[in-house]
Protein backbone atom coordinates (compact mmCIF):
# COMPACT_ATOMS: atom_id res chain seq x y z
CA UNK A 1 0.00 0.00 0.00
CA UNK A 2 2.79 2.28 0.31
CA UNK A 3 2.44 5.30 -2.69
CA UNK A 4 -1.30 5.15 -2.32
CA UNK A 5 -1.89 8.71 -1.00
CA UNK A 6 -0.49 11.28 -3.12
CA UNK A 7 -0.18 14.96 -1.87
CA UNK A 8 -2.00 17.48 -4.34
CA UNK A 9 -2.28 20.36 -1.71
CA UNK A 10 -1.72 21.67 1.99
CA UNK A 11 -2.42 24.03 3.92
CA UNK A 12 -0.70 24.62 7.58
CA UNK A 13 -2.81 28.10 9.02
CA UNK A 14 -0.12 29.27 12.23
CA UNK A 15 -2.57 32.80 12.08
CA UNK A 16 -5.84 33.83 11.66
CA UNK A 17 -7.29 33.74 8.22
CA UNK A 18 -10.69 33.67 6.99
CA UNK A 19 -11.12 30.14 5.08
CA UNK A 20 -9.12 27.53 3.55
CA UNK A 21 -9.36 25.95 -0.01
CA UNK A 22 -8.08 22.45 -0.62
CA UNK A 23 -7.48 21.56 -4.41
CA UNK A 24 -8.92 24.50 -7.45
CA UNK A 25 -4.83 25.24 -9.14
CA UNK A 26 -3.85 22.41 -7.43
CA UNK A 27 -6.60 19.86 -8.64
CA UNK A 28 -5.68 16.27 -10.69
CA UNK A 29 -8.51 14.73 -12.40
CA UNK A 30 -6.50 12.32 -12.74
CA UNK A 31 -7.89 10.45 -9.66
CA UNK A 32 -10.72 8.95 -8.88
CA UNK A 33 -11.52 9.67 -4.62
CA UNK A 34 -9.05 11.85 -2.47
CA UNK A 35 -8.72 11.78 1.36
CA UNK A 36 -8.43 14.85 2.80
CA UNK A 37 -6.63 15.30 6.50
CA UNK A 38 -7.43 17.88 8.68
CA UNK A 39 -6.03 18.22 12.07
CA UNK A 40 -5.99 20.58 15.23
CA UNK A 41 -7.92 23.11 13.90
CA UNK A 42 -8.98 26.23 16.19
CA UNK A 43 -11.31 28.87 15.54
CA UNK A 44 -10.74 32.45 16.95
CA UNK A 45 -14.25 32.24 18.31
CA UNK A 46 -15.46 30.09 20.83
CA UNK A 47 -18.00 27.57 20.09
CA UNK A 48 -18.04 27.60 16.59
CA UNK A 49 -18.91 24.79 13.85
CA UNK A 50 -16.85 24.60 11.21
CA UNK A 51 -18.42 24.56 8.14
CA UNK A 52 -17.67 23.41 4.18
CA UNK A 53 -18.57 23.80 0.50
CA UNK A 54 -17.11 22.29 -2.38
CA UNK A 55 -15.52 24.10 -4.86
CA UNK A 56 -16.69 24.77 -8.42
CA UNK A 57 -14.26 25.93 -11.03
CA UNK A 58 -12.27 26.91 -7.96
CA UNK A 59 -15.18 28.67 -6.57
CA UNK A 60 -17.27 27.97 -3.35
CA UNK A 61 -20.82 26.40 -4.39
CA UNK A 62 -23.03 28.41 -2.72
CA UNK A 63 -26.29 27.26 -3.39
CA UNK A 64 -28.47 25.29 -1.34
CA UNK A 65 -28.34 22.17 -2.52
CA UNK A 66 -26.03 20.39 0.27
CA UNK A 67 -27.76 17.31 2.43
CA UNK A 68 -26.31 15.79 5.19
CA UNK A 69 -26.32 12.46 7.73
CA UNK A 70 -24.29 11.67 10.76
CA UNK A 71 -23.97 9.79 13.54
CA UNK A 72 -23.20 11.72 16.55
CA UNK A 73 -21.41 9.83 19.63
CA UNK A 74 -20.97 11.88 22.84
CA UNK A 75 -18.95 11.03 26.29
CA UNK A 76 -21.51 13.12 27.82
CA UNK A 77 -24.98 11.41 26.98
CA UNK A 78 -25.97 9.18 24.52
CA UNK A 79 -25.65 8.86 20.65
CA UNK A 80 -27.61 11.34 18.36
CA UNK A 81 -28.74 11.25 14.68
CA UNK A 82 -28.40 14.20 12.81
CA UNK A 83 -29.42 15.32 9.16
CA UNK A 84 -30.36 18.42 6.93
CA UNK A 85 -31.91 19.13 3.37
CA UNK A 86 -30.96 22.13 0.99
CA UNK A 87 -28.54 23.81 2.96
CA UNK A 88 -25.93 26.38 1.90
CA UNK A 89 -23.45 24.50 3.51
CA UNK A 90 -21.74 21.50 5.19
CA UNK A 91 -21.34 20.89 8.75
CA UNK A 92 -18.11 18.96 8.93
CA UNK A 93 -18.22 18.15 12.63
CA UNK A 94 -21.00 18.03 14.75
CA UNK A 95 -19.47 19.46 17.51
CA UNK A 96 -18.78 23.14 18.05
CA UNK A 97 -14.92 24.08 18.24
CA UNK A 98 -13.10 25.15 21.50
CA UNK A 99 -11.32 28.13 20.84
CA UNK A 100 -8.00 26.57 22.87
CA UNK A 101 -5.48 24.41 21.23
CA UNK A 102 -5.97 21.46 23.72
CA UNK A 103 -9.34 21.09 22.50
CA UNK A 104 -9.41 21.08 18.67
CA UNK A 105 -11.52 19.48 16.00
CA UNK A 106 -10.00 16.85 13.87
CA UNK A 107 -10.85 14.38 10.95
CA UNK A 108 -10.78 12.33 7.81
CA UNK A 109 -12.90 13.02 4.68
CA UNK A 110 -13.14 10.76 1.08
CA UNK A 111 -14.40 12.51 -1.84
CA UNK A 112 -16.23 10.76 -4.19
CA UNK A 113 -18.00 11.76 -8.13
CA UNK A 114 -15.61 15.14 -8.03
CA UNK A 115 -14.19 14.67 -11.41
CA UNK A 116 -18.11 13.82 -13.22
CA UNK A 117 -21.16 15.73 -13.84
CA UNK A 118 -22.72 13.71 -11.07
CA UNK A 119 -23.54 14.47 -7.80
CA UNK A 120 -20.09 14.78 -5.53
CA UNK A 121 -20.15 13.25 -2.45
CA UNK A 122 -18.36 12.76 0.75
CA UNK A 123 -17.85 10.74 3.93
CA UNK A 124 -16.51 11.89 6.86
CA UNK A 125 -14.70 10.76 9.96
CA UNK A 126 -14.41 13.22 13.25
CA UNK A 127 -13.53 13.87 16.52
CA UNK A 128 -14.10 17.29 18.45
CA UNK A 129 -14.50 18.64 22.12
CA UNK A 130 -17.57 20.11 22.01
CA UNK A 131 -17.24 23.35 23.85
CA UNK A 132 -20.47 25.06 24.81
CA UNK A 133 -21.91 23.96 27.85
CA UNK A 134 -21.49 20.38 28.08
CA UNK A 135 -17.36 19.71 27.44
CA UNK A 136 -17.39 16.62 26.41
CA UNK A 137 -15.67 14.75 23.33
CA UNK A 138 -17.61 14.01 20.45
CA UNK A 139 -17.22 11.84 17.53
CA UNK A 140 -19.12 11.75 14.29
CA UNK A 141 -19.49 9.03 11.79
CA UNK A 142 -21.58 10.09 8.24
CA UNK A 143 -21.71 11.60 4.91
CA UNK A 144 -22.96 14.21 3.03
CA UNK A 145 -23.89 14.83 -1.01
CA UNK A 146 -24.39 17.87 -3.12
CA UNK A 147 -27.29 17.41 -5.35
CA UNK A 148 -26.10 18.95 -8.38
CA UNK A 149 -24.69 17.52 -11.64
CA UNK A 150 -21.37 19.47 -11.96
CA UNK A 151 -17.55 18.34 -11.89
CA UNK A 152 -16.10 20.03 -8.30
CA UNK A 153 -12.32 20.44 -8.15
CA UNK A 154 -11.95 21.01 -3.98
CA UNK A 155 -13.09 22.32 -1.03
CA UNK A 156 -13.32 25.16 1.17
CA UNK A 157 -13.32 25.47 4.95
CA UNK A 158 -14.18 28.20 7.31
CA UNK A 159 -15.93 28.97 10.82
CA UNK A 160 -19.73 30.11 11.20
CA UNK A 161 -18.23 33.09 13.07
CA UNK A 162 -14.47 34.61 13.31
CA UNK A 163 -11.70 32.91 11.55
CA UNK A 164 -9.34 29.67 11.60
CA UNK A 165 -7.19 30.53 13.99
CA UNK A 166 -4.63 27.14 13.28
CA UNK A 167 -5.15 23.85 11.54
CA UNK A 168 -3.51 21.43 9.05
CA UNK A 169 -5.33 20.68 6.04
CA UNK A 170 -4.00 18.36 3.45
CA UNK A 171 -5.67 16.79 0.16
CA UNK A 172 -4.33 13.47 -1.00
CA UNK A 173 -5.20 11.82 -4.01
CA UNK A 174 -5.92 7.76 -3.50
CA UNK A 175 -3.73 6.15 -6.71
CA UNK A 176 -5.64 3.68 -8.81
Amino acid sequence: MAGALIKLDEQIVTSAVASVSLGSTNWSTAYDVYMIKVSAVVPVTANQPLYQRFLVSGSPDTTANYDRAYKLLRTDTTFSNYSATNQTQLHTVVANASNTATFSLNFIQYLFNFNTSEYSFTTIESSGWYASTTNALHGAQGGAVLTVSQACNGVQYYFNSGNIAQGNFTLFALKK
